[in-house]
Protein backbone atom coordinates (compact mmCIF):
# COMPACT_ATOMS: atom_id res chain seq x y z
CA UNK A 1 0.00 0.00 0.00
CA UNK A 2 2.74 2.11 1.03
CA UNK A 3 4.55 1.53 -2.46
CA UNK A 4 1.76 2.26 -4.13
CA UNK A 5 1.17 5.74 -2.91
CA UNK A 6 4.71 6.63 -3.19
CA UNK A 7 5.09 5.58 -6.67
CA UNK A 8 1.77 7.22 -7.36
CA UNK A 9 2.40 11.13 -5.69
CA UNK A 10 6.55 10.57 -5.66
CA UNK A 11 6.83 14.69 -5.11
CA UNK A 12 4.81 14.39 -2.02
CA UNK A 13 6.93 11.32 -0.47
CA UNK A 14 9.92 13.12 -1.50
CA UNK A 15 8.52 16.38 0.79
CA UNK A 16 7.71 14.19 3.70
CA UNK A 17 10.44 12.23 3.61
CA UNK A 18 12.84 15.52 3.78
CA UNK A 19 10.80 17.21 6.31
CA UNK A 20 11.84 13.86 8.48
CA UNK A 21 15.45 13.93 7.32
CA UNK A 22 15.53 17.57 8.07
CA UNK A 23 14.08 17.07 11.05
CA UNK A 24 16.79 15.11 12.50
CA UNK A 25 19.24 16.99 10.35
CA UNK A 26 18.81 19.90 12.65
CA UNK A 27 18.74 18.29 15.45
CA UNK A 28 22.28 17.15 14.74
CA UNK A 29 23.56 20.38 14.25
CA UNK A 30 22.20 22.84 16.43
CA UNK A 31 20.38 20.63 19.08
CA UNK A 32 23.54 20.45 21.16
CA UNK A 33 23.98 24.28 21.37
CA UNK A 34 21.33 24.13 24.38
CA UNK A 35 23.69 22.04 26.12
CA UNK A 36 27.15 23.91 25.23
CA UNK A 37 28.35 22.63 29.06
CA UNK A 38 28.60 18.82 27.53
CA UNK A 39 31.98 17.81 26.09
CA UNK A 40 32.38 18.22 22.27
CA UNK A 41 33.18 14.76 22.18
CA UNK A 42 29.89 13.87 23.04
CA UNK A 43 28.39 16.86 20.97
CA UNK A 44 30.09 14.78 18.00
CA UNK A 45 29.00 11.23 18.89
CA UNK A 46 25.25 12.36 19.64
CA UNK A 47 25.33 14.09 16.46
CA UNK A 48 26.35 10.90 14.66
CA UNK A 49 23.87 9.08 16.08
CA UNK A 50 21.46 11.52 15.15
CA UNK A 51 22.37 11.72 11.70
CA UNK A 52 21.95 8.11 10.82
CA UNK A 53 18.46 8.67 10.91
CA UNK A 54 18.91 11.76 8.76
CA UNK A 55 20.20 9.46 6.31
CA UNK A 56 17.68 7.09 6.77
CA UNK A 57 15.00 9.65 5.33
CA UNK A 58 17.43 11.03 2.98
CA UNK A 59 18.49 8.54 0.80
CA UNK A 60 14.96 7.27 0.17
CA UNK A 61 14.11 11.09 -0.46
CA UNK A 62 16.01 11.82 -2.84
CA UNK A 63 15.72 7.66 -4.92
CA UNK A 64 11.97 8.75 -4.80
CA UNK A 65 11.52 12.64 -5.54
CA UNK A 66 14.03 11.68 -8.63
CA UNK A 67 11.87 9.74 -10.51
CA UNK A 68 9.67 12.76 -10.54
CA UNK A 69 12.25 15.65 -10.68
CA UNK A 70 15.66 16.73 -12.00
CA UNK A 71 18.44 17.08 -9.78
CA UNK A 72 18.60 20.57 -9.25
CA UNK A 73 14.77 20.67 -8.72
CA UNK A 74 15.28 18.27 -5.78
CA UNK A 75 18.14 19.93 -4.15
CA UNK A 76 15.75 23.11 -4.35
CA UNK A 77 13.04 21.50 -2.78
CA UNK A 78 15.68 20.12 -0.09
CA UNK A 79 17.14 23.86 0.73
CA UNK A 80 13.81 25.05 1.48
CA UNK A 81 12.41 22.78 3.66
CA UNK A 82 15.46 22.79 5.57
CA UNK A 83 15.17 26.51 6.12
CA UNK A 84 11.34 26.15 6.74
CA UNK A 85 12.63 23.21 9.13
CA UNK A 86 15.13 25.16 10.50
CA UNK A 87 12.99 28.22 11.54
CA UNK A 88 10.43 25.94 13.64
CA UNK A 89 13.07 24.66 15.23
CA UNK A 90 14.70 27.72 16.06
CA UNK A 91 11.52 29.23 17.25
CA UNK A 92 10.44 26.18 19.42
CA UNK A 93 13.69 25.15 20.84
CA UNK A 94 15.63 28.48 20.92
CA UNK A 95 12.66 30.68 20.99
CA UNK A 96 14.60 33.07 18.16
CA UNK A 97 11.74 34.74 15.90
CA UNK A 98 12.16 35.34 12.69
CA UNK A 99 13.27 39.18 11.81
CA UNK A 100 11.63 40.70 8.70
CA UNK A 101 15.07 40.47 6.74
CA UNK A 102 14.68 36.90 7.58
CA UNK A 103 11.37 36.45 6.05
CA UNK A 104 13.12 38.56 2.72
CA UNK A 105 15.76 36.07 2.68
CA UNK A 106 13.33 33.49 2.49
CA UNK A 107 10.91 35.20 0.15
CA UNK A 108 13.86 34.93 -2.51
CA UNK A 109 14.42 32.02 -1.83
CA UNK A 110 10.69 30.62 -2.39
CA UNK A 111 11.00 33.02 -5.71
CA UNK A 112 13.94 30.50 -6.81
CA UNK A 113 12.26 27.73 -6.41
CA UNK A 114 9.57 29.11 -8.56
CA UNK A 115 11.73 29.63 -11.18
CA UNK A 116 13.45 26.47 -10.69
CA UNK A 117 9.70 24.80 -11.13
CA UNK A 118 8.77 26.93 -14.09
CA UNK A 119 8.25 24.71 -17.78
Amino acid sequence: MLSQIVARYPVAAAVVLLICSNAFMTLAWYGHLKHTKSPLVIAILASWGIAFFEYCFQVPANRVGYTALSLTQLKILQEVITLVVFTVFALLVFGQVPKWNYLVSYALIVGAVYFAFRA
